[in-house]
């Protein structure tokens, strides 16, 4: 049976999250409902990545395998047309090895969080981004992140209900920048691992902002992440200012 990689785009708002539910829409269920207009089903997708309820992604990567041979951008346009009117869209679609998979394959993944900083309303922008009213010191939220980075034990920034059998991880980046937004000035967070843990990002992002927002210090974040303790990370943040970026393969998937 050939398989089939896909970078895949969406936005979160309408799902549950990546992962197929029983009675919640997600992402995988939409696709998966897709290929089985295609062929019968049922059909189970791999991603690189489960995304959280309201998490978007700019390049998720997912593979499924048919029984077809299809031409792939035959493939991602028939599930296009079949996706409608769902926020998802696949991308990019290529044949891949029949040992290669979506997420043990992977290297790294590759995470951005966007927050606008403005004082009026937002309209264009709303459910895409953490919308804050005030500025934030980002130079001494990137001394924060950078005691983040490497390999640490980050039971502090890992949800309750993490499956992952270590909080063992090797964070490779964590970098502050303020940018020029369409609607305002906004704050990115880019962030880079191999794996992450359930809500480690968002629980970064929103301890960050209390040192930004001056309630923290960097030194507190060091602390918290010494003590190993749920109760002593800040606030998670909500999840529509994620999206999966990219994910990194030892070879390039899609050109």
């Amino acid at each position: 049976m050939p398989r089939y990689a896909f970078k895949v785009e969406y936005q979160g708002a309408p799902f549950a999250g990546w992962q197929r539910q029983k009675d919640q829409p997600s992402v995988q269920g939409a696709i998966e409902h897709a290929l089985a207009k295609l062929e019968p089903g049922p059909h189970t997708i791999a991603a690189a990545g489960r995304t959280d309820a309201g998490v978007h992604a700019l390049g998720q990567v997912a593979h499924c395998d048919l029984t077809r041979d299809w031409d792939p951008f035959r493939l991602s346009e028939a599930l296009n047309y079949h996706l409608k009117p769902a926020p998802v869209a696949i991308v990019a679609c290529v044949h891949v090895a029949d040992d290669w998979h979506a997420r043990f394959s992977a290297l790294e993944r590759q995470y951005l969080f966007r927050i606008l900083t403005r004082r009026a309303p937002i309209t264009h922008e709303l459910g895409q981004v953490w919308h804050l009213k005030n500025d934030l010191d980002v130079p001494a939220m990137q001394e924060a992140a950078d005691r983040l980075i490497g390999r640490h034990d980050f039971t502090t920034f890992r949800s309750t209900i993490c499956q992952a059998e270590s909080p063992v991880k090797t964070l490779d980046e964590l970098r502050v920048e303020r940018v020029d937004g369409f609607s305002g000035p906004e704050i990115h967070f880019h962030v880079r691992a191999r794996s992450f843990l359930h809500n480690q990002v968002r629980s970064f992002v929103g301890t960050l902002e209390r040192v930004g927002a001056g309630s923290w210090s960097p030194r507190d974040v060091s602390d918290a992440l010494a003590a190993c303790d749920r109760a002593a990370c800040g606030p998670v943040c909500p999840g529509h200012g994620l999206y999966l970026a990219r994910v990194i393969y030892p070879e390039a998937v899609f050109d």
